[in-house]
């Protein structure tokens, strides 16, 4: 078992205090947006043997376990995070696997340096995604029923808003969606920028259901993504929630801290609310034009206490334990890796002592004992 020393991301969308908070730290005054936990070339977390990434590739059988192996290949097949929004992240959506390998490829064929900030395929995975709140969560998940973003639009009174209210009336769901997001994202950058200027300043004004859009829009003035942010749904999550993000679900995160878990890749496709690149046309041939609930998730119990957040991936599943006082140790050996996440209290993991934003690498095999008071996130594989 190996103690993980994890780097934090400074992404300019960061939160300044969440993750010193939580780690009992001062904060830096800088955004501290990501810490990642995993085997992920762009930022392995380091242990007493070399990188996590190291690590394992100079043994994958034994640090993963040879099912891992055979069913993921040699690399851990998960990266988790937590993660930190002080702002509202870029509105994107994630290509499913034969999708991402296609692109990828093209993008090989064509010379495109995997560096470049131009680049959209930095790999050959699909990028499925959970995300479980630890604080107060907003986020934006999943296309509105087009009826319902018409009326929320509508409801503005700005003039400039009208072609895309009658575009959600007059076709079926999926070709008004379809139309009103393309119209959106292709329409005359200063005449957006004036609509959004507008649709801001009466979000402002009228409140309640508009005061998220309000807000992005202080982030992004004039960006097309304020007004593509109105097509999805609003979700608050309340500590222990969480949303599963699928292949093509458009979505945001806006503020709060959670714990993330993904399948290791790094494939982003945006359309707003970001200075990186976005790339319209891949998106819209990615996103899925379809107006669906987006599906709050609560841990369902399993044995010996543990809470498991049940979704359709194989490459990771996200579980916690709330340890209570004086509660005996849990036994977490697993024929599979696993990473043992601190986020309260104080608890110990084999022979080292957690406190919160503390991690383990537990490889697969290994004796995993847990014991203390506070809450411990599981993350591993399903074989």
């Amino acid at each position: 078992m190996d103690r993980l020393d994890n780097t934090v991301r400074p992404y300019a969308w960061g939160s300044t205090t969440a993750i010193p908070r939580l780690l009992g730290a001062e904060p830096t005054g800088e955004p501290q947006a990501e810490m990642w936990m995993g085997a992920h070339p762009g930022a392995p977390s380091r242990t007493g043997r070399g990188t996590l990434a190291e690590v394992i590739d100079a043994d994958p059988e034994r640090e993963l376990g040879a099912a891992a192996v055979a069913k993921f290949g040699p690399r851990l097949p998960f990266l988790l995070k937590l993660l930190a929004a002080g702002s509202p992240l870029s509105l994107q959506v994630h290509p499913d696997r034969a999708q991402a390998q296609a692109g990828y490829e093209d993008e090989e064929r064509r010379g495109v340096p995997v560096t470049a900030p131009h680049r959209t395929y930095k790999d050959a995975n699909h990028k499925p995604e959970l995300i479980c709140a630890l604080t107060e969560f907003d986020g934006l998940c999943g296309f509105r029923d087009p009826l319902r973003a018409a009326e929320l639009l509508d409801g503005l009174g700005v003039d400039s808003l009208k072609p895309y209210v009658d575009l959600l009336h007059a076709h079926p769901e999926e070709a008004a969606l379809r139309e009103v997001l393309t119209a959106v994202l292709t329409a005359d950058p200063d005449e957006t920028a004036h609509t959004v200027t507008e649709t801001a300043a009466a979000c402002d004004r009228l409140g309640g259901d508009y005061a998220p859009y309000a807000g992005i829009a202080h982030h992004y003035p004039g960006d097309p993504g304020v007004i593509a942010a109105m097509l999805l749904n609003h979700v608050r999550l309340q500590p222990g929630e969480a949303l599963y993000l699928g292949a093509g679900v458009p979505h945001a995160y806006l503020d709060g801290l959670g714990v993330e878990i993904m399948a290791n890749s790094d494939n982003v496709l945006r359309c707003g609310l970001t200075p990186k690149h976005v790339d319209v046309p891949e998106l819209l041939r990615i996103v899925r034009f379809e107006a669906a609930d987006p599906g709050v998730l609560r841990p369902e119990a399993g044995p010996d206490d543990e809470e498991v957040y049940e979704t359709p991936t194989d490459e990771f599943r996200l579980s916690r334990y709330v340890l209570p006082e004086s509660a005996p140790a849990h036994d977490l050996t697993l024929d599979a890796p696993q990473i043992l996440l601190c986020t309260a209290g104080a608890v110990r993991a084999g022979e080292h002592d957690l406190t919160p934003g503390q991690s383990v690498f537990v490889p697969a095999g290994e004796k995993a004992e847990v014991s203390g008071t506070g809450t411990v996130f599981r993350a591993t594989v399903v074989l």
